[in-house]
């Protein structure tokens, strides 16, 4: 190359070295370190809880196939205090028993206060996702205490002061029989109990995988600091994004959640809150088996109107 020739893409300092003048391609190559780096910490993170997610989904899997029909019976025949036993076994990690109390809502078995209780006491995969990291147990503890304790206070006061003021096009009684709901299209009930439990963990993990990967790249891009002081100047609103988030019908919602308080970038507070409304499939099974639309829609704001209010008590709380 002659004196005073340039490689295109390339400038010259007074120092004679050659460095590339390409903003492009540096900002290309830190999006990619960038993906990179957050896909590997998802995978990592997500393979070391393997074993305890494997083990958490045994243990529920038996549950399911040996105490499954009794904890149902037990749900219908709680009466007008049914949201006793349906706190208690709400906190069942699964979103089975949610579903079957919305079916058992929609013919009349249990009262409103017993479905409310179930769906606030519900966390489905949050439950094994928290005890699959041991230094987040005595959070684990707390929770299931609180969402028991805010379940029967919430059910209470719904099938006992509020049932003598609410429209009876609101509320509904108890009376009739409902099928079993099951919130897995396929049960596995004649397949290996191990092999079950390696499917559902095998699907929770995907679902780890993902949501992990989505929170770091977001991270990674905005910067964690820019993105945990968004989250934090939310304040009294964060409990209240979290309960909405916590209303969509899926499993992922909790896995997602998880994540974010596992990484610190939201509070036990709002963490709770969005678990609080979030009744996994029990809340989409609500809307296809009741023919009450504003029943329905009773329910769903009082699922977030429950969650938002124990998260912000909380957020001052904990």
């Amino acid at each position: 190359m002659k004196k005073g020739r340039m490689a295109p893409g390339s400038c010259s300092e007074p120092c004679g070295h050659v460095m590339p003048c390409n903003p492009n391609l540096a900002t290309d190559r830190r999006i990619m370190e960038i993906i990179v780096d957050a896909f590997l910490d998802a995978l990592i993170d997500g393979v070391k809880m393997l074993p305890f997610l494997y083990l958490a989904y045994l243990l529920i899997e038996w549950l399911e196939r040996n105490h499954g029909e009794r904890i149902e019976k037990a749900l219908a025949g709680g009466g007008h205090w049914g949201f006793v036993p349906g706190a208690l076994l709400g906190c069942v990690p699964q979103c089975g028993f949610s579903a079957v109390a919305a079916n058992f809502y929609a013919s009349r078995v249990i009262t409103p206060g017993t479905l409310l209780a179930v769906f606030l006491a519900t966390s489905d995969e949050a439950i094994p996702l928290l005890a699959a990291e041991p230094t987040l147990w005595n959070k684990l503890g707390l929770l299931l205490v609180l969402k028991i304790v805010f379940g029967i206070a919430a059910g209470l006061v719904l099938d006992v002061p509020l049932r003598r003021i609410l429209p009876k096009g609101l509320y509904g009684g108890y009376e009739g029989h409902a099928d079993e709901v099951d919130c897995h299209e396929e049960h596995e009930e004649h397949s290996s109990i191990f092999l079950a439990a390696l499917r559902h963990t095998l699907e929770i993990f995907v679902f780890i995988l993902v949501f992990s990967f989505i929170i770091g790249l977001i991270f990674g891009l905005v910067g964690a600091d820019s993105a945990a002081a968004f989250l934090g100047s939310l304040g009294i609103f964060q409990p209240m994004m979290a309960a909405l988030i916590g209303l969509v019908p899926n499993c992922g919602a909790s896995v997602l959640l998880a994540q974010l308080y596992m990484g610190g970038a939201i509070t036990f507070g709002s963490f709770f809150a969005g678990l609080c409304s979030g009744a996994g499939i029990g809340l989409a099974v609500l809307w296809r088996v009741n023919p009450s639309w504003k029943q329905n829609l009773f329910m769903t704001g009082l699922l977030w109107f429950c969650g938002t209010c124990c998260g912000i008590l909380l957020q001052w709380v904990v």
